[in-house]
């Protein structure tokens, strides 16, 4: 980019809409060029103009990643197919043998991938409440690795202290991967609080239009870097052109988007806190929630997710479900509309029950991706939802 001041003495507001974008020369596009190519010509043995193979590198994915990294504070991101893709490439840091502390109550997928496939591979996992720092210093062995952090946790909003984690991790010369996929850098930044690579699914916030899957990788030092696109090139994780520019053009609102999700979730929170169908909200934004100092002193935010039991169990809740029009009954989240899943049968069905009720997901557990819709309007909808759960009709 084209400026005499550092994209890294920039606010985020700015970040978000500038960093990536002055591509084109030719004819001086305020908006990144989508290089839809496999292939770059050579201009002589070993000349190119920075590119040869969009597996490789593409400009467009090129320039979301300049974007992701300045937007984290990284010193470079690599810009993946999916979420899952990032998580995949992160884990081939490691080896068969290798040890991994993880939390007890991640997303599904990621408690998948590394119970059933990593573990196949010889990748060791503990699965510990990492509420409680101390659970992290107790797992710790002789050959464990890294540290991986959600937070907040998905589905039930618990947080973990990055840098108290984190700092546990150093003195065991760990490193300390942190999902961020949920508060996005505007509302938290783990790298400033001590975490060595961020991981994000950018389907998600940075995309922001449910129109796309993606991932990414942000890390701190320019070795984690060089190895993660090493890895990203050798495994096929990339992403394409046309997804990253999607994601590129989402990100340029996201300070907007975030402030209204998180508007609308302390709204919607706040409004379940008080009904008697609800026997519990998770939401970090409330007083009530365990870890609400803790949300105040690591977020800046407390975004757009939230989760709550109702009495009843899954037949209330799929009754409730079954009586809203606004709130979309879908998996993911993130995007402008609102979304309403049932994490027992949909996102964390691939966790065993055993696991699923450790880390507290109830049959009458429902999450929520709160939107950018009117908040009266959603909490009317959200009303309908409630009498029609409680009734037996």
């Amino acid at each position: 980019m084209n400026s005499d001041k550092s994209s890294t003495s920039r606010r985020i507001e700015t970040i978000c809409v500038h960093e990536g974008t002055r591509k084109d020369a030719t004819f001086n596009s305020v908006t990144t060029p989508l290089y839809f190519t496999s292939t770059f010509r050579f201009e002589g043995p070993g000349q190119t103009k920075g590119y040869d193979y969009s597996r490789t590198a593409n400009p467009t994915r090129s320039a979301l990643e300049e974007c992701l990294a300045a937007m984290e504070g990284g010193i470079s991101a690599a810009a993946t197919a999916t979420g899952m893709a990032a998580e995949v490439t992160v884990m081939h840091l490691f080896k068969s043998g290798d040890h991994i502390i993880a939390g007890h109550d991640i997303y599904g997928g990621s408690y998948r991938l590394f119970d059933d496939v990593f573990s196949a591979h010889g990748l060791k996992f503990s699965f510990v409440d990492m509420r409680d720092p101390e659970n992290v210093s107790r797992a710790i062995t002789s050959a464990t690795k890294a540290v991986w952090i959600e937070t907040p946790s998905n589905p039930l909003l618990n947080l973990v202290d990055i840098a108290q984690v984190g700092s546990i991790a150093r003195q065991h010369g760990l490193v300390t991967i942190v999902d961020n996929t949920f508060l996005t850098p505007y509302f938290q930044r783990p790298l400033e609080l001590g975490a060595d690579i961020v991981v994000h699914s950018t389907t998600k916030y940075l995309n922001g239009h449910s129109d796309v899957v993606g991932g990414a990788v942000i890390s701190k030092t320019k070795e984690t870097g060089d190895r993660i696109a090493a890895l990203t090139n050798a495994l096929g994780t990339c992403c394409s052109p046309l997804d990253a520019w999607l994601v590129l053009r989402g990100v340029k609102t996201l300070p907007c988007r975030m402030e209204v999700h998180a508007r609308n979730a302390m709204a919607l929170a706040e409004f379940l806190d008080a009904r008697p169908e609800v026997a519990r909200v998770y939401y970090p934004g409330l007083s009530s929630h365990p870890q609400h100092a803790l949300a105040g002193k690591q977020m800046s935010g407390f975004g757009g997710m939230l989760a709550f039991d109702v009495h009843g169990g899954s037949e209330a809740a799929f009754r409730l479900i079954q009586g809203l029009e606004l709130f979309e009954f879908a998996e993911s989240l993130g995007g402008v509309t609102s979304l309403v899943e049932h994490p027992e049968t949909m996102s964390h069905a691939s966790m065993p029950e055993a696991a699923r009720r450790a880390a507290g997901i109830t049959e009458g557990n429902i999450r929520v991706s709160v939107g950018i819709e009117s908040k009266d309007d959603l909490i009317e909808d959200m009303t309908r939802g409630l009498e029609r759960g409680s009734s037996a009709g």
